[in-house]
């Protein structure tokens, strides 16, 4: 494969979609190829899928359930966009992926994360990101943002201590394979996030063309 898979991660309301959309701007400025994209979806059937994992419900879904629909959404969608992209040399931005697995049913649900890993490896087998930014912010800050915007979603409903485990695991993650993450504060006012998104830029780019 020959493109660029970048991933971009954080909580509710950290601004993933508008930032990517930014930096899909400032690569199209260069002349590249880019693919936006989100999970869970990304594909007809992915969407649908995610529509199950994110519409309230009066069925409890089990954990097991969960993590089962994110890893199949994303069988569908690694086979149907991400991968033909990466194959024609394209950069692939994508609204989060299998570290928001490990951050919302690892750290949220509690779920073994040797099973993620299980599961990580018969999806996806070698591939990974090339880049994941974490738009770190504030618990509070985060699911304030997100009641602002009207409605919330199942993983919206989730109380305090849900979003602080999940914030943990991005952290840790971010810390421990610092060559592959990149950790911004999204509590900032917009343009100072995204004055950080330019400083990444350059090495973006090289790595693109490189």
């Amino acid at each position: 494969m020959s493109g660029l898979f970048i991933t971009l991660e954080g909580p509710e309301g950290a601004g993933k979609s508008t930032n990517r959309d930014y930096l899909a701007a400032r690569l199209r400025e260069h002349g590249l190829d880019v693919v936006l994209t989100r999970e869970p979806g990304g594909t007809p059937l992915a969407e649908k899928i995610r529509e199950l994992l994110l519409a309230p419900s009066d069925e409890r879904m089990a954990a097991d359930t969960e993590l089962l629909l994110v890893f199949a959404a994303r069988a569908q969608h690694l086979a149907e966009v991400i991968r033909p992209a990466l194959a024609r040399g394209a950069v692939v931005l994508c609204d989060r992926f299998t570290d928001a697995t490990y951050a919302y049913q690892g750290g949220g649900r509690g779920l073994s994360l040797a099973r993620i890993g299980m599961l990580e490896q018969f999806v996806q087998a070698d591939l990974r990101p090339d880049l994941t930014l974490v738009f770190d912010l504030p618990v509070e800050v985060g699911l304030a943002r997100a009641a602002a915007r009207g409605r919330l979603d199942r993983f919206e409903q989730e109380g305090k201590a849900f979003f602080d485990a999940v914030r943990h695991a991005y952290l840790q993650r971010a810390e421990a394979q610092p060559q592959r993450y990149s950790l911004l504060d999204a509590a900032q006012p917009l343009e100072r996030v995204q004055s950080a998104i330019d400083a990444l830029l350059p090495g973006i780019v090289e790595r693109c063309h490189g």
